[in-house]
């Protein structure tokens, strides 16, 4: 009886203190419990010249390519025989009912595009490019850039593939150690009319995890752009400065007919003509010469050779001395020598010579016929131009996505395409900033609690008993505050000691109630009760018999006195 009551006052106060660090955990995190709440899709009210959200309508503007992909560099034939599909994430999903356009095929060439309304020209206007890129795999190995394609008759009349004129290149590329945002246009040369690659210098890297993730370039007519990730700048710089090769080729040249004189003198230092030989340079000495004054150690056991033959060694079975020679067993450092100073014949060590110098050189002056580094005179290139507005891109006609990928499920969504960095902004705001803080809080939830190590005590419990026994304490119900099950993994004696010292403090309240409250007779039953009930009856007879007589004895005792 004692010891179920002393279980139940346990396990009332272990259900207390659970409820109490669940309590206050959820006090603390908020979040943990509005993770599966999620707001509903809404579609933007904003405008654009291109504004896709990918609603159920979304495939009388985009078309799959099945092209053959354009490489030079192999004769394989390689199709676009990836996948698309448009449905809401797998993975982290932040809004409910946002779909997004997916690539669903690992290990494939995907292709697709859609064109614009009508084209888009940024003559002297900014252009803003804005889309979300959700790796629902991670981003390990592939491509999730766009393309805005050059508005011409072959965009209308051609499958979109590779070889497809772009004007913009924008977006995330990871595989191995590539790992950047792309940014590079098309530049048209002036002159010859050809087209140019102007690749970004130094691009930021991509975000690779599960949730979404916002890319922004901003492209002004000043000339400078931005891009922005998340709605952060990660990247500032001019189309002038910050790409390679650049737009505007040098001014000048080296002359390819300018060559270098026979009798230029680019030698910075020459031997010292008069510098000679001192007359006590020995270029015969020896870099190392015997060591004289060296004597052999006291232990050093010149009988005894340094092997000797493999004593546990056993000649093979099958061989044979007429075919195969003697058999020698093979050989194995000598044990005597591992503990003196050597064995076999000593001879003394060499040493570096003091009298040492080695071949002599004349020493290096100056060359008083140097006439510095040699270089072609310039010309004026014949290729030159100057474009000063570079941001005057040509004119787009459509958006597409010509990417290879190792991951499936990589999710587009929410792609602007415009002039306004408040619209995208604004766009942002109700889609980005909605959902990502959702993803990051399920991202969280999803990951595996880290158990938290016990830190070491401040002192040792024979240096402070009290201060050693408190900080355990302390530290113990810290942990049992946000997890009970891991503050006893972490800290098993002292919950074992707080369990004892609760048990022992039942145990005596139980006792001590006990001990106040007179116990009742026990009831008796069968043969015993009646055995007992005539011994009753007969130590009531025998009592009254002795009480008569000895009042008898009384009365008479005393009438005899009278």
């Amino acid at each position: 009886m004692r010891f179920n009551a002393a279980v139940a006052s346990a396990l009332v106060s272990s259900a207390t203190l659970m409820g109490y660090a669940h309590a206050e955990e959820a006090e603390k995190n908020p979040e943990a419990a509005s993770v599966v709440e999620k707001p509903t899709f809404t579609p933007t009210t904003l405008k654009a010249p291109f504004l896709e959200q990918f609603t159920d309508d979304w495939e009388s503007r985009w078309t799959p390519s099945h092209a053959k992909k354009d490489d030079s560099q192999t004769e394989e034939d390689w199709a676009y025989v990836g996948e698309w599909s448009v449905e809401e994430p797998t993975v982290f999903k932040g809004i409910d009912g946002d779909k997004g356009l997916v690539v669903k095929n690992p290990a494939a060439h995907h292709a697709i595009s859609a064109k614009f309304p009508k084209k888009i020209d940024n003559k002297g206007k900014t252009l803003v490019v804005q889309y979300e890129v959700k790796p629902q795999n991670s981003l390990v190995c592939g491509g999730a850039y766009l393309k805005l394609l050059q508005e011409n008759k072959k965009l209308h009349a051609e499958e979109f593939s590779n070889a497809t004129p772009y004007v913009i290149m924008f977006g995330p590329d990871k595989c191995g150690a590539t790992n950047k945002v792309h940014f590079i246009f098309r530049h048209k040369n002036p002159k010859t009319g050809e087209y140019e690659e102007k690749h970004l210098k130094a691009p930021p890297a991509a975000r690779t995890n599960k949730v979404t993730s916002l890319y922004t370039l901003i492209v002004r007519p000043d000339q400078s752009f931005q891009i922005l990730i998340d709605g952060e700048a990660v990247k500032n710089g001019t189309l002038l400065e910050d790409f390679n090769p650049p737009v505007n080729p040098e001014k000048e040249i080296d002359d390819p007919k300018d060559k270098k004189p026979a009798d230029w003198v680019d030698d910075v230092k020459i031997p010292d003509p008069e510098a000679t030989k001192p007359e006590d340079w020995d270029e015969e000495a020896p870099y190392e010469i015997v060591d004289e004054e060296a004597t052999k150690p006291e232990d050093w056991l010149e009988e005894e050779p340094t092997s000797i033959p493999d004593p546990e060694a056993e000649k093979p079975e099958d061989w044979d001395d007429e075919e195969d020679g003697d058999w020698i067993p093979p050989t194995v450092p000598n044990p005597k020598c591992n503990d003196v100073s050597g064995c076999g014949p000593w001879s003394p060590p060499m040493k570096k010579n003091p009298a040492y110098k080695g071949k002599w050189t004349a020493p290096m002056i100056d060359n008083p016929a140097y006439k510095g580094p040699w270089a072609p005179r310039k010309i004026a290139n014949p290729a030159y131009f100057e474009d000063k507005t570079p941001s005057n891109f040509e004119p787009m006609g459509a958006i597409g996505f010509e990417i290879w990928t190792m991951q499936n499920d990589i999710l587009f969504d929410n792609i602007y395409i415009g002039h306004s960095a408040e619209d995208a902004e604004q766009l942002r705001k109700e889609t980005f900033d909605v959902k990502h803080p959702v993803e990051v809080a399920e991202e969280e939830a999803s990951k595996p609690k880290k158990e938290e190590t016990a830190p070491a005590t401040s002192v040792s419990f024979k240096e402070d008993p009290v201060t050693f026994v408190r900080e355990k304490v302390d530290h113990f119900v810290g942990l049992a505050k946000q997890d009970p099950v891991n503050a006893v993994k972490q800290a098993p004696e002292v919950a074992g000691t707080l369990g004892a010292l609760v048990l022992s403090m039942v145990l005596i309240i139980v006792g001590a109630i006990k001990a106040s409250t007179p116990a009742p007779a026990p009831v008796k039953k069968g043969k015993e009760a009646a055995g007992a009930a005539k011994e009753k009856a007969s130590e009531a007879v025998s009592s009254s018999a002795d009480t008569g007589k000895g009042g008898a004895s009384k009365r008479t005792t005393r009438s005899s006195a009278q």
